[in-house]
């Protein structure tokens, strides 16, 4: 949470750090385009401005033939007007029904009964009257089937998926409306056609069916206590501001109201050029990209008339706000100061003042409180909005400790900044760690993304790129002194703090659905625009696959064996320890290695030392169990000119650990305090627990753990002695960095040990359940929702069937295209969240699953139940979207490349599955010959007769029990049964 929630400032520090601090803004001009940019900008970005106020953020970075395109406005919530929220957010749901062109068989014939839709929601919003609303709801629901006679749902997402675009997704913040997909390169031009109609005109159909998803969505949020917790905040934190008076997502009454008008008044003011911009980062040609978006967007209206947001004047906060709110979640402690936006210089200071506290390593909060465990969990993060900001901590306590203890420890290290009492190198070291953290962004499968959102950041928050290129500058010139001085005025009695207890909301809420009618999907239709969207010429790529021979380079020291890939791109190293043994033979190394570890020190060094010593080094460590607790992998990460220092470091840590008996206990008191929080979290009992019951049984991954009176039975002597013995077992090794192999040999050999003493322990691999027969296994939750999990065993691995497998998914049950997430989220309204995915075994001895989960109110069940189990035994049959599931996959494949340490990850899964080559080139040849006969055979071969078992987690006073019985025998789970606590 930490590093996705301070991405925002972390990222930008990439663009400052450069040799040269000169920045400034230079203007060309190129094939008859003028733009601007920033020097030393190791991004290259290029900024456009069309005549009609159009921005387009343009950066090139070649890693593969792929575009992430993001189109952002400068319109979120807290553009809604306060007697109509949810406004940004819904029409951000609207954007994908298309327009005149597409998404209608007859937009002519369908837009009479639209423009009836309209009124009559109108109407709908000035009735009192519970009965007449459900009359007139029923009118609007007849209506809205007359219109969907004309309608093709998903016909946007479909031509999407034609192009072998992924990741297509939007989001609404208070501050913004942003759209996103990653496209191949060579689809450039067939994309911007599409979009440059799409963002032109907006036509609201299939809008009581989105409803329906729009009110799950609201009832998710209602259901998590993190949500309630971020409301309170922002509710005392902005009593002026829509930031605190209004919902994003809109209010239960506003929602119950909904105005297809006012939506389209949202529309025609904001989704205007001159408020959006067009970023891209990829594979791209500056002038020839330019070009095609002026072709398309070029003539997209402006509104002159648009205003410019004034967030207005601050109330001040002279005290300290109390809130308390309350339901299932683990206890937990929120403060929150206030300060002003993004670009203000107090963001800049607070920005330090957080990764001084709390950087995961060596900060105030991370030595003072989690190393010493003196909380169950305790850290903090910078939430970035345009016109104010917050610094947030949290905190979560031991057992028996309150949360007014645990709000007084957190509170004791901001007065700690205060007083000064940090070490003058901690800073130079968070400016160190800030930098890796950056390239370790540039260097990941992410980094197009990274640079498009930062482009949309810049854009959104009306900051010059220039001051985005020197903000490193300006975060560097920052000294101590003036860190203290700036903490001593603003962290004070000026704070808000909710505290989030257990029990029953006394303010819970659902929001109601209407009753409606399934419409028809009109799946084998076309509109004219999408036949012509298809017939458009496309220059083909050429895939590229690994060759495991060539890409990798194979040695050994010692009885090690190497497996070594080169990063060309920056200074980066990760160097991994993969043990093919973890918990499954010994729990008490899970203790050990991903416990105690944490908390030990050397013979020379305590634990705090040790991790400041990580830190300047700006390395780490983590220990990690993967493939259900099978593979245990020890990493290090960091810097090559620092990776023989870090391997040192680590090396003496494992060799010579120790630990005080204290540590161990304080570390046995905090596993069974956070087991009792993870009780309380409904995607934990939902998919560790429920999950692992039905696949397993008793006798799962979740429960490869010491029982709470086998901890107690623990000492740390046993403990000390696995970790320092852990590199003694049979082991292989990846690195990934630039240096050459006889560095890596040369530091490997002088620490790491060189020989096997111990041989590979006795492992017992776990046993799947047959699931021959359906059950339903359920608890009881207190939630608004029910949610519901299938699971079906099918056949043990076997890449003959991969093509299909892959196939099959697209078709069926993988996004907004596939059959799954039309048939129950468009055409009933049924859930916001649905899938269905027949998963292949991790490892060649293990079994494939279909997983299917659908998120529902409550009294969806029956019709959710029946219709996803319809689906799975009666797969709808189309061949136009057989065929374009089978053109998203070769196009996806043709423009992927595995990269950088994904080569070695690659590597690693092929052999689990016994392969010696990239199975990417068997599926793309033999996807390409696949029929849509040979897809229904697959489906009937491997999927249509398999029993289901659900599992199901939801209020009782809900769950219709009658109706699960029909598909099983129902059986009700105690936490016990589920956790071997």
């Amino acid at each position: 949470m930490k590093n996705l929630l301070c991405y925002f400032w972390i990222s930008l520090l990439f663009l400052c750090c450069q040799p040269s601090d000169h920045h400034y803004t230079q203007t060309h001009s190129s094939n008859g385009y003028n733009y601007e940019t920033v020097t030393n900008d190791p991004t290259n970005t290029r900024i456009y401005t069309l005549d009609n106020g159009l921005k387009v953020y343009l950066s090139h970075y070649e890693d593969a033939p792929r575009i992430q395109v993001f189109t952002a406005f400068k319109a979120g919530g807290k553009n809604d007007p306060a007697d109509n929220t949810g406004l940004a957010h819904y029409l951000e749901h609207m954007m994908f029904k298309g327009t005149d062109l597409f998404g209608t068989k007859d937009y002519g014939a369908e837009k009479y009964y639209l423009d009836s839709i309209e009124q009559l929601f109108n109407d709908y919003g000035k009735l009192n009257d519970p009965s007449a609303r459900k009359e007139h709801y029923a009118l609007i629901d007849k209506v809205s089937n007359k219109a969907a006679e004309f309608a093709i749902p998903n016909e946007y997402d479909k031509m999407i998926a034609l192009l072998g675009g992924k990741g297509l997704n939007a989001y609404t913040t208070a501050d913004r409306t942003v759209y996103q997909v990653d496209i191949p390169s060579n689809e450039l031009e067939r994309f911007l056609t599409i979009e440059g109609k799409r963002f032109k005109k907006i036509v609201n159909r299939l809008f009581h069916t989105e409803l329906e998803a729009v009110y799950e969505e609201k009832n998710r949020s209602l259901d998590n206590d993190y949500s309630k917790v971020n409301n309170a905040i922002n509710a005392a934190l902005f009593p002026h501001h829509p930031y605190g008076t209004q919902s994003v997502i809109g209010t239960i009454e506003h929602l119950k109201n909904p105005s297809i008008t006012a939506i389209n008044d949202y529309f025609n003011t904001y989704y205007r050029p001159n408020n959006a911009a067009i970023c891209m980062s990829g594979d791209l040609d500056y002038d020839k990209t330019i070009a095609l978006i002026d072709k398309h967007f070029g003539d997209w209206e402006p509104n002159p008339s648009l205003s410019h947001w004034e967030k207005g004047e601050a109330t001040e906060l002279n005290d300290i706000q109390l809130a308390e709110v309350f339901g299932p979640q683990e206890e937990r402690v929120t403060i929150g100061y206030r300060f002003d936006g993004t670009d203000s210089d107090e963001h800049t200071k607070v920005v330090l003042i957080d990764m001084l506290l709390n950087n995961s390593s060596a900060g105030l909060i991370d030595l003072n409180l989690m190393q010493q465990q003196k909380v169950l969990k305790a850290g903090s993060f910078v939430y970035d909005r345009n016109d104010y900001s917050i610094h947030t901590f949290f905190g979560t306590p031991k057992t028996g400790q309150s949360l007014e203890e645990v709000q007084a420890l957190i509170l004791a290290q901001i007065d700690s900044i205060k007083a000064g009492a940090f070490e003058p190198w901690l800073l130079k070291a968070v400016v160190n760690d800030l930098k890796k953290n950056v390239m370790e962004q540039e260097d990941s499968g992410s980094a197009i993304y990274y640079r498009g959102d930062r482009m949309v950041k810049a854009f959104t928050n009306n900051t010059p790129w220039v001051d985005k290129v020197s903000y490193f500058k300006k975060l560097t010139a920052i000294t101590q002194e003036e860190l203290i001085a700036f903490a001593n005025t603003h962290y004070n009695n000026n704070y808000a703090v909710v505290y989030k207890r257990n029990g029953t909301d006394p303010k819970a809420q659902k929001i109601e659905k209407p009753s409606i009618t399934k419409v028809p999907l009109n799946r084998n239709d076309q509109s004219d625009f999408h036949k012509e969207i298809t017939e458009m010429s496309v220059e083909k790529l050429t895939p590229k696959f690994l060759d495991f021979n060539t890409d990798l380079n194979y040695y050994q020291v010692g009885d090690f064996p190497i497996i070594h890939k080169e990063n060309n791109t920056n200074d980066l190293f990760e160097l991994n320890y993969v043990f093919e043994f973890s918990t499954n033979a010994d729990p008490k190394i899970g203790i050990a290695l991903t416990g105690l570890l944490e908390f030990c020190g050397t013979d020379s060094l305590s634990p705090e030392e040790v991790k400041k010593e990580f830190y300047k080094l700006g390395s780490s460590y983590t220990v990690r169990s993967t493939l259900g607790n099978e593979r245990l992998v020890i990493s290090l990460n960091g810097l090559n000119e620092h990776f023989d220092a870090t391997v040192s470091l680590f090396e003496n840590l494992l060799t010579n650990a120790t630990a005080a008996s204290e540590d161990l206990q304080k570390l046995i008191d905090r596993i069974k305090k956070q087991r009792d929080d993870n009780l309380k979290n409904k995607r934990f009992l939902l998919w560790n627990g429920l999950y692992g019951y039905a696949k397993y049984g008793k006798n799962n991954p979740n429960n490869l753990i010491l029982s709470n009176a086998e901890l107690d039975e623990l000492n740390e002597g046993e403990l000390i002695d696995i970790i320092q013995k852990i590199t003694s077992y049979p082991h292989r090794i990846t690195y990934y960095g630039n240096l050459s192999q006889q560095a890596v040999l040369k530091s490997l050999e002088a620490h790491h040990l060189s020989d096997f003493t111990t041989p590979l322990p006795t492992t017992t691999p776990l046993k799947e359940k047959d699931l021959l027969r359906p059950k339903v296994y359920w608890v009881h939750y207190d939630m608004v929702q029910t949610e519901m999990a299938l699971l079906a065993k099918s056949v043990p691995y076997n890449p003959a069937i991969a093509a299909a497998i892959q196939l099959f998914n697209s078709y069926f049950g993988g996004g907004m295209t596939s059959i799954v997430f039309q048939e129950i989220r468009d055409a009933q309204g049924l859930a916001y969240a649905v899938f269905s995915q027949y998963l292949q075994g991790a490892k060649k001895d293990r079994s494939n699953y279909l997983v299917s989960y659908v998120g529902i109110q409550a009294d969806k069940q029956q019709e959710a139940l029946a219709s996803m189990l319809g689906l799975i035994a009666f797969m709808p049959e189309s061949e136009s979207a057989f065929d374009i599931a089978k053109t998203s996959i070769l196009n996806k494949l043709e423009s992927e490349r595995i990269t950088k340490a994904k080569v070695i990850q690659s590597y690693l899964s092929a052999q689990d599955k016994g392969l010696n080559e990239d199975i990417r080139k068997k599926i793309y040849n033999e996807v390409k010959e696949l029929s849509f006969d040979e897809l229904i055979t697959f489906h009937q071969s491997y999927i249509k007769d398999l029993p289901q078992s659900i599992v199901v987690i939801g209020n009782r006073e809900n769950i219709n029990f009658e109706n699960l019985a029909d598909y099983g025998e129902v059986i009700e789970l105690n936490l016990a049964d589920l956790f071997n606590y």
